[in-house]
């Protein structure tokens, strides 16, 4: 075994939310959880893609842990993260499996959807969702699609 075979890869993907989100927008995305995967995260960042630093507000933060079989969901506001949310019926991820999530824009929350089964809501945090500009993507999974 070399030592990339220890290492899964990380994927990455930061893309813009043309004219920022609302109501009624659906963003799809779909990939294979890698073999030994650790966690995934996709947020909802309040920043253009050509200015994102650290410091941004967060829309949505969902982080995918698959040590505690977790889906938990936070926002940071001001620089401020607020309660977090861990609260899932079941966790639908296994490694080396296809998925496909849907994080649809609802008037007073954001439904991530996992495979066409919701798998929770988060109230909407961000005053104005127009000021949340761009996806980004991170952690042990392979994206296939994201539109």
């Amino acid at each position: 075994m070399t030592e990339n075979d220890k290492c899964a890869k990380v994927e990455q993907y930061l893309g813009e939310i043309k004219g920022g989100m609302k109501p009624a927008m659906r963003l799809i995305i779909m990939g294979v959880v890698n073999p030994s995967p650790r966690s995934f995260v996709v947020s909802l960042l309040c920043s253009p893609i050509d200015s994102i630093k650290d410091a941004s507000d967060i829309g949505l933060q969902l982080i995918v842990n698959f040590k505690d079989k977790s889906v938990s969901r936070n926002a940071k506001i001001s620089q401020e993260w607020g309660t977090e949310e861990k609260s899932i019926l079941y966790f639908p991820f296994t490694a080396g499996d296809n998925f496909k999530m849907e994080i649809l824009c609802e008037h007073q929350h954001i439904r991530v959807l996992l495979d066409g089964q919701q798998l929770c809501d988060f109230a909407h945090r961000v005053h104005q969702l127009q000021t949340v500009r761009a996806l980004k993507i991170t952690g042990d999974i392979k994206l296939t699609k994201v539109a």
